[in-house]
């Protein structure tokens, strides 16, 4: 805008704010994104992706997001490696503050700040990270077929990972650290009832077994919470299964937030409670959570947060 107003400004960077980039600058709307901490979200710490469309041999993380950077670079977004610290949702235009010191105006803010996976704590975790740990079994559960694994978790998130992963390895085991599931009775059912499933109750993980630069995840030892007992589990794979953080704590009091801290949009768009600004991606997804279904809103966004700057009359 002439008066140093954006037009669009979108929080985060991951596959949904890349996504949204890439539609607002192709409709000429001159984007600008806050990438947060570093550019690229979640899939930063993915190794192979090879259920996205379009890569049949595969392509890893760190390798799709970069090339959806340059995608939005080369239509002119401009991309600000900075992190938001305060957004003002009362007054319009709406004003973004960020770390860097920079205040920005814009009249629409599409927000892509996703989720942030639970995880146990332990080293091995990062260590291991793409080398037989996983949060996402519909993302790797491929590379373990005919293997055995452990699924760490309780509620209706990891009996699904334990469903998912029955399809393809040769047996899984589930960690809990009560004495009975979270999840709900026809889930939990269906999971203690299959063949291929074990459950290791009143138990946690304490230790992650394997060389990340050789043989990748090799076990796990388990402490059981009632005897102190501990035992060592073979498994190829460790998918950890305790819930995610929607990452809304910049945006309480400021938009509609669900029970679970997911941003409410409303049916069939991607808006929120407050007019102009919009939401995509796992902040507002607690369903689905895959890097394509995130793009997808993404595009959904930019084109919800085109139509409303035209209708008011910001799009010239």
């Amino acid at each position: 805008m002439n008066d140093g107003t954006h037009r669009i400004v979108i929080v985060g960077s991951g596959p949904a704010g890349l996504t949204a980039a890439i539609y607002a600058a192709r409709a000429q709307l001159a984007p600008v994104v806050v990438e947060g901490i570093e550019s690229g979200g979640q899939l930063l710490t993915t190794s192979d992706v090879e259920n996205y469309p379009g890569f049949p041999e595969a392509i890893t993380g760190p390798d799709l997001m970069d090339a959806m950077r340059k995608q939005a670079l080369r239509f002119g977004t401009e991309l600000i490696p900075e992190m938001v610290e305060k957004i003002d949702f009362l007054e319009k235009p709406f004003r973004i503050w960020t770390d860097g010191q920079k205040i920005l105006t814009t009249r629409s803010i599409i927000i892509a700040t996703g989720s942030s996976h639970k995880w146990l704590g332990l080293e091995a975790e990062v260590r291991l990270r793409g080398r037989g740990v996983s949060s996402c079994a519909t993302c790797d559960g491929y590379f373990f077929r005919g293997k055995e694994v452990v699924v760490v978790g309780g509620g209706d998130t990891a009996m699904e990972e334990a469903l998912f992963l029955s399809r393809l390895c040769s047996k899984v085991t589930i960690v809990h650290r009560r004495n009975q599931f979270r999840a709900s009775k026809i889930m939990s059912d269906r999971v203690v009832m299959h063949s291929k499933i074990s459950v290791i109750w009143d138990s946690v993980v304490n230790a992650i077994h394997g060389e990340a630069e050789t043989t990748g995840v090799t076990g796990v030892e388990t402490k059981n919470l009632v005897t102190g007992a501990t035992e060592t589990l073979e498994c190829s794979g460790v998918f950890i299964a305790i819930g995610r953080n929607p990452n809304t704590k910049l945006f309480k009091g400021g938009l509609d937030i669900d029970r679970n801290g997911y941003l409410v949009t409303k049916p069939g768009t991607t808006n929120t409670s407050v007019e102009g600004v919009f939401a995509c991606g796992e902040v507002q997804d607690n369903i689905y959570r895959q890097a394509v279904t995130s793009a997808a809103s993404g595009a959904m966004a930019a084109m919800d947060a085109e139509r409303w700057l035209e209708m008011c009359g910001y799009c010239g």
